[in-house]
């Protein structure tokens, strides 16, 4: 007799005790993956060489704030419409909602008060934040309802979400936003999709119960060669801007930050490939203390470089 998603479950995966309902509600927006949201502050690295530096940090960490409540209320969303299918999932089983921690209708209550709160937030910066922020939105319920049902599309909508967050930081200082900018943030996010989709499809084919439908549209020879193209595309995209783009006429050293990019996409593939944390680039950032530690440097030498052009 085959065993049940329950007798399959590790340890680490057991809930420690039942959360209380506001515990759930900040679960249910996932925290974790607000690390996403760092990337609105791309653009503000290359602010570092203005005087108003402290009132550009302050803009974009609202617009961290306003992106985190988005992305948190449309994880509920989500998570509601998916709640039949995370229940025979052995590890989303346990979300908020599928467990039962978090009642629907309060959910969706709470939904719209976090939404409100966003709009709130983005109305203090600007039009076209804005704008990117209700797009952000629509993009991803879309996602949420339709589009992670059709295939190669679900990974373009997922990257494009990644887009608009680098586009809003951009619009939230103001500053004026890259071409460069946005190629490589569409490529990178692609390569995350891409890798997650390869993780997820080998859980299902060594035996996963309640993997996505849409794994059915992909082989792991059709990932692997997207992968593959992504990758490669990403690295050298990501060369080129640090040498023909206007950004690197500005600021002459930009080169030198290339080592950290590539160190950075080897590590992620090693801890998708060797360590299995493809599945959660949240858990790739926040446990893997080498990865954590590359972009701090990358972060670092971008800003000293755009300083030191001042």
């Amino acid at each position: 007799m085959a065993s049940s998603p329950a007798q399959n479950l590790s340890a680490h995966q057991e809930p420690v005790r039942k959360r209380s309902v506001p515990e759930a509600l900040l679960a249910a927006m996932r925290p974790k993956q607000w690390t996403k949201n760092l990337l609105l502050f791309a653009g503000f690295l290359f602010t570092l060489d203005r005087h108003n530096i402290l009132h550009n940090l302050g803009r974009a960490a609202l617009g961290f704030a306003v992106f985190s409540l988005l992305s948190g209320a449309t994880y509920i969303v989500n998570d509601i419409v998916d709640v039949e299918s995370d229940r025979l999932h052995p590890k989303k089983r346990f979300r908020p909602i599928a467990s039962g921690e978090l009642p629907v209708p309060f959910a969706i209550v709470m939904t719209v008060v976090i939404t409100i709160a966003a709009a709130a937030g983005a109305s203090q910066l600007g039009l076209r934040f804005e704008g990117a922020a209700a797009l952000y939105c629509v993009l991803t319920l879309s996602y949420s309802f339709f589009f992670k049902h059709v295939v190669i599309i679900d990974l373009l909508i997922l990257a494009s979400g990644f887009v608009l967050r680098a586009v809003a930081g951009a619009w939230a200082i103001p500053v004026g936003i890259s071409v460069w900018l946005v190629l490589c943030t569409l490529l990178l996010a692609l390569f995350l999709g891409i890798e997650k989709r390869q993780s997820q499809l080998a859980a299902v084919q060594q035996g996963r119960q309640g993997g996505r439908q849409i794994l059915n549209e992909y082989s792991a020879d059709m990932l692997g060669q997207m992968s593959t193209i992504v990758t490669s595309a990403l690295l050298m995209s990501y060369a080129l801007y640090t040498i023909q783009s206007d950004s690197a006429h500005k600021h002459h050293y930009l080169m030198a930050t290339i080592p950290f990019v590539l160190y950075g996409i080897f590590r992620y593939l090693y801890l998708v490939h060797r360590q299995g944390l493809g599945e959660s680039p949240d858990e790739a950032l926040i446990k893997d203390k080498p990865l954590l530690v590359n972009i701090f440097l990358w972060a670092a030498a971008t800003g000293l470089i755009v300083a030191q052009s001042h």
